[in-house]
């Protein structure tokens, strides 16, 4: 079955039966997360659902029928997303499917969790901490899926990529291009963690959702995010487009047995150059653990 661009999360979920299959989705409040978990939720699926805050977990989840449980995860605090791992881990069930969908977007205003700059904290340090207290459980599933929700912005990112000793944006911030390194850092987590996984029945991925108008950019501003709503109109999609790509990585057979690879309009589509970076991956990868060692398993 091809699938393209226009495609909904509807679409790519179209006559599948999860009975019995937990998957686990951040950022559900609202936009892609949402709609992602309406239609698992819809196709039989139990959602755990995570957001900044219990009660917007538990509206959101109020919100869709079908199974689900609503649990707080600020990923910008990791003592938050260690906290939200361990309830998961105490429910002691396998995890067929974790898609690691919240973030934020270039922020004007320069902010910091952990020393490190927001995005960078959000994006990727939040997520891989979340990832490996819940490695075991997805390893546990007939067939577990990690689907990291990157952006096409990854080709954005600073120069050399991941700029390892400015990782506070202590000097030149830039609202896109640390945006584009968060990103990135997801595409190369996927691809260090999908080889770290040969010899489990785990997948992993990263993908681009698509140009999407959701409260992601809120905080964006500037002459770019102008010009990309003026020169994006014809590439904009719908939330149930943009929703399509994950719930496709995340539960569609087809994508059963891609790992390591990286996703737009439900097809597996080239990165940047540092997206294919496997020395930059084990880089990033340790200094992830470094940076987050407290926290970690």
């Amino acid at each position: 079955m091809g699938f393209n661009r226009k495609s909904t999360a509807e679409q790519v979920t179209e006559g599948l039966d999860l009975t019995g299959q937990t998957i686990v989705i951040t950022g559900i409040n609202s936009g892609l997360g949402l709609e992602s978990m309406r239609v698992l939720c819809m196709r039989g699926a139990h959602v755990v659902g995570l957001a900044r805050t219990l009660g917007k977990a538990q509206q959101a989840c109020d919100s869709v029928a079908g199974k689900t449980t609503p649990l707080a995860c600020e990923l910008s605090e990791l003592a938050s997303v260690k906290a939200a791992a361990e309830s998961i881990r105490t429910m002691a069930m396998p995890i067929d499917a974790l898609i690691a969908n919240a973030g934020i977007m270039a922020p004007t205003q320069l902010s910091h969790a952990h020393g490190l700059e927001m995005q960078f904290a959000t994006n990727h340090i939040g997520h891989f901490v979340l990832i490996q207290h819940l490695l075991e459980q997805v390893k546990q599933a007939d067939a577990g899926r990690i689907v990291i929700v990157s952006s096409a912005a990854h080709a954005m990112a600073v120069k050399g990529g991941i700029d390892f000793d400015n990782l506070d944006a202590s000097y030149d911030y830039s609202p896109w291009r640390f945006y584009g390194q968060s990103k990135l850092a997801n595409v190369l987590t996927a691809r260090y963690l999908s080889a770290q996984m040969k010899g489990h029945q785990v997948t992993v991925n990263a993908l681009h959702p698509g140009i999407i108008k959701t409260n992601l950019a809120r905080d964006a501003g500037g002459l770019l995010m102008t010009l990309m709503g003026v020169f994006a109109k014809p590439f904009e999609k719908t939330v149930e487009q943009g929703a399509a790509t994950q719930c496709y990585v995340a539960v569609n057979p087809e994508a059963a047995k891609t790992s390591g690879e990286y996703f737009s309009d439900c097809a597996v589509a080239k990165t940047s150059p540092a997206g294919r970076d496997d020395r930059l991956a084990t880089m990033l990868w340790q200094k992830s653990e470094a940076l987050a060692a407290d926290y970690l398993p």
